[in-house]
């Protein structure tokens, strides 16, 4: 943090979770060989539902949300030939502030020929909200993967709006200490971003699916733009091809939560076989 920083001698929580996945000798099973946590961040046992080779792991935030001052970070490892998928078992809500700044940072490293999942349920944002999100991934050269973030403006189900509020989000990932995707939104309340054409277009709802794992074939992006085309008015989605292949996005503006998870989902499991070499084995908290 800067000086200066709204968090500055702030009350909130400060939590941090440092995972780190290896691979066996033969590159067959992943385990979770390091689980340090401080603070109200934390995995219980990992889940094999798809056998031994991938462990499928629920990030565990008891308070249930973000308020002014709070800090969380999480960093994750996957080793060489490691292969993990990370999930929440529910939204992340960043409640009003009365000044202070939330912040949540989440570090990936993904190792040579490994591949990592970060699969987590949106984010909420309450009316006067005042947090920076940020994601940051370090893949080795053919690393492999696959991110989902997801911002929900004001809590639709009740009516409420993000009429007052800011949020910084910062989405980033390098391969070899080279960047080959930057996202970075700003999301104050008052800004034109949220009514523009240019920008939310009057969505209550912005996500998006980054996919970092080498070339996918035609046949991929175009069920994927089939999937995308079928989303029901007046939301939308999109998908994008980067470069020479080497990240393909996902994108979808709506209003409903439930709507842009099975958006996501659908995506996820049209392109993982292409890309993870792996049937889709949707974690079971989903299904909860």
């Amino acid at each position: 943090m800067s000086p200066g920083d709204p968090t500055d001698g702030a009350a909130g929580w400060r939590a941090e979770l440092t995972l780190r996945f290896a691979a066996d000798e033969e590159g067959g099973a992943t385990r979770l060989v390091d689980r340090r946590h401080t603070g109200p961040l934390v995995v219980q046992r990992p889940f094999f539902p798809e056998g031994d080779r991938v462990p499928h792991v629920y990030v565990l935030h008891p308070p249930g949300g973000l308020v002014g001052g709070d800090r969380l970070r999480l960093d994750v490892t996957a080793g060489a030939r490691a292969h993990a998928l990370l999930t929440t078992p529910a939204a992340t809500k960043v409640y009003r502030s009365a000044g202070p700044l939330a912040v949540q940072t989440s570090r990936f490293e993904v190792g040579k020929g490994a591949c990592l999942e970060w699969l987590p349920q949106e984010t909420i944002l309450h009316d006067g909200a005042h947090v920076r999100l940020a994601v940051e991934v370090r893949l080795a050269a053919d690393a492999r993967f696959i991110g989902i973030d997801t911002l929900c403006f004001g809590l639709s189900a009740r009516g409420e709006t993000f009429a007052t509020g800011r949020c910084r989000q910062r989405f980033e990932i390098w391969r070899d200490d080279r960047p080959i995707f930057v996202e970075r939104g700003r999301f104050d309340a008052d800004d034109a971003v949220h009514a523009a054409g240019w920008g939310l277009g009057g969505a209550r709802l912005s996500g998006l699916m980054v996919i970092a794992a080498g070339p996918v074939t035609g046949d991929v992006v175009a069920r994927l733009r089939v999937v995308a085309g079928a989303v029901p008015a007046p939301a939308r989605a999109g998908v994008t091809v980067l470069g020479e292949g080497e990240v393909l996005v996902c994108r979808y503006l709506g209003a409903s939560a439930e709507r842009a998870r099975t958006f996501f989902q659908d995506a996820w499991t049209i392109v993982r076989p292409d890309t993870m070499g792996r049937p889709a084995v949707a974690p079971r908290i989903w299904a909860t």
